[in-house]
């Protein structure tokens, strides 16, 4: 810990630098230009069918328009991630001293984006907390089954807004001091945020009982678990009323069904009561 501290910390450079063939360091070099090009692909994938989707229901005046906010938040996360690609090649192709100078623009659009994410974040839960008061009745009961998704949405983006700017802030320091930590604290710090994006694309299989290829792959991953028929208790396991010499009588409260044997299925989060 102390020799990771010190390289983090002190005054001289520590190149990140791999030992052994020329191949590894080829892998090294680029691996990091692949992974923020797989950024800017899982973003555009995600976002460029849902944004279309959201722009065709503000046209049948389905949804409001979207706040400002939202559009300055979406350049400067564009900008992040195309200089984060650029920063990658620069140094995978040995041109440090551009990638010196260019990182200057980073310093400033990581605190905006911040910004903008603390702004933007609260701004679209009060847009559909206000529809959900005021829509129309047929509009009124979708938001209002939004809301409460909107409520976890809201808890995702608050650590997104405290991890994104705390890994940009140990990436920013290492900045000239540390190429390794400086380099993985960038790429850790947009993984945060990636989430946005792959939760928008719908076509990718997913655990949530929403997402409808989740019991094709359910069935093959585990068939057991696949079947939806609840299990009926055995005849000499289920409950009878209890005969102490006198005719038994039927409790109003005693069900006239037999007991399921299995797990009691949890209620939908639009049956769950509200805060």
């Amino acid at each position: 810990m102390a020799t990771v501290a010190g390289n983090f910390g002190g005054s001289g450079r520590v190149d990140d630098v791999l030992s052994g063939t020329p191949r590894a360091h080829a892998i090294d070099r680029w691996i990091y230009v692949f992974t923020a090009a797989s950024f800017i692909a899982v973003t555009l994938a995600g976002f460029i069918p849902d944004s279309l989707g959201k722009i065709a229901a503000v046209q049948a005046g389905q949804r409001p328009p979207f706040p400002l906010v939202l559009h300055f938040h979406a350049v400067l996360m564009g900008s992040f991630l195309i200089l984060l690609f650029a920063q990658t090649w620069l140094m995978a192709t040995g041109r440090r001293d551009l990638h010196m100078r260019l990182g200057l623009l980073g310093i400033i659009l990581a605190p905006l984006l911040v910004i903008a994410g603390f702004i933007l974040a609260p701004t679209m839960y009060h847009q559909v907390w206000a529809g959900a008061q005021h829509a129309a009745p047929a509009i009124r009961e979708q938001l209002q089954a939004r809301l409460s998704v909107m409520d976890d949405i809201l808890l995702l983006q608050l650590r997104i807004g405290i991890l994104f700017p705390l890994f940009l802030a140990i990436g920013l320091k290492a900045r000239g001091g540390n190429a390794g930590m400086h380099k993985r604290m960038m790429i850790l710090a947009t993984v945060m945020a990636i989430p946005a994006s792959v939760d928008r694309i719908t076509w990718l299989p997913s655990s949530m009982p929403s997402s409808q290829p989740w019991p094709a792959t359910q069935a093959t991953l585990n068939p057991a678990a696949a079947s939806t028929q609840p299990r009926t208790a055995h005849p000499s396991r289920q409950r009878r009323p209890i005969n102490r010499g006198r005719t038994a009588v039927p409790s109003m409260a005693q069900p006239k069904t037999p007991v399921p044997n299995g797990p009691v299925p949890n209620r939908s989060r639009s049956d769950s009561p509200k805060l």
